[in-house]
């Protein structure tokens, strides 16, 4: 693994792992962002998920596997955003359903960077060669942009609920809100028009960043009802911060690797 890659990839295994140790500790999936419906054996499934999340982050953090744990991520991956797609057929003109599937593919599009840079199936004779490469990294920040949109335009839409996320210590919190939203999504735009991809990309990974411990930061596991209307106990917070935390490690995958502008060739793998 060269050195450029291993900071983002360490970040991206670490909030995997800590989502698999809570899947592993509860007995269940991810609340709304890992929505499984109700069924025999579920929580055995949901223990199962956990330990292979946890097993999948320690593999990517070793030269030696990698490789196969790009490869057992992927369709991980795949499989997780097809559990969003239920939702938008049922309400396709909802906002918030679109925030979640935009969610799931930011995640999506930095578990496809991995398997593009680390999967070693780059000039083989495999179909998934497709996916390898610049050509794979170019389609995972399409996916990364694009998610992003819906992601950004949900803090425009649902501004009250979001100036609420805001500290109470920050002024003008409402500003805030439409301020991160009109920013997320011009940061989608560039890196999806390769318009300073590469800064967009790390202007994301910094509002993420602030996100996770502003928003749903230590204090918050400790009050343990942080929001009016949210569940007690620091599950929520945490399982929201983690959720938080490998989404912006995505967003820096995506930012160490994309092309720093349009026309240009990434050499710096």
């Amino acid at each position: 693994m060269l050195r450029e890659q291993q900071p983002a990839v360490s970040l991206f295994a670490l909030g995997l792992a800590g989502l698999g140790a809570l899947s592993v500790i509860y007995r269940d999936f991810a609340y709304n962002w890992q929505h499984v419906p109700a069924f025999p054996g579920r929580s055995v499934l949901a223990v199962a998920c956990g330990v292979f999340m946890i097993a999948v982050s320690g593999a990517l953090l070793h030269r030696a596997t990698a490789a196969i744990a790009t490869r057992a991520l992927l369709p991980f991956l795949l499989a997780w955003q097809c559990l969003k797609v239920p939702p938008l057929l049922v309400a396709p003109g909802m906002e918030a359903v679109w925030l979640g599937f935009g969610e799931i593919a930011m995640l999506l599009a930095g578990g496809l960077v991995l398997f593009a840079r680390l999967s070693g199936l780059e000039g083989s004779g495999s179909f998934l060669r497709h996916l390898t490469g610049e050509r794979g990294v170019r389609l995972a920040a399409v996916i990364f942009g694009l998610a992003l949109l819906p992601v950004g335009l949900s803090h425009i839409v649902y501004v009250g609920i979001t100036a609420g996320f805001v500290p109470s210590w920050l002024p003008f919190r409402t500003g805030f809100a439409y301020l991160t939203g009109v920013g997320q999504m011009a940061c989608g735009l560039g890196v999806l028009v390769s318009v300073l991809p590469r800064a967009a990309a790390f202007i994301e990974t910094a509002m993420l960043a602030l996100f996770a411990f502003l928003v749903w930061g230590p204090d918050k596991w400790i009050h343990g009802a942080p929001y009016s209307g949210m569940p007690p106990g620091p599950r929520l917070p945490l399982t929201a911060f983690l959720i938080t935390w490998v989404i912006g490690a995505s967003a820096l995958l995506i930012a160490t690797n994309v092309a720093p502008r349009r026309g240009s060739i990434d050499y710096g793998r």
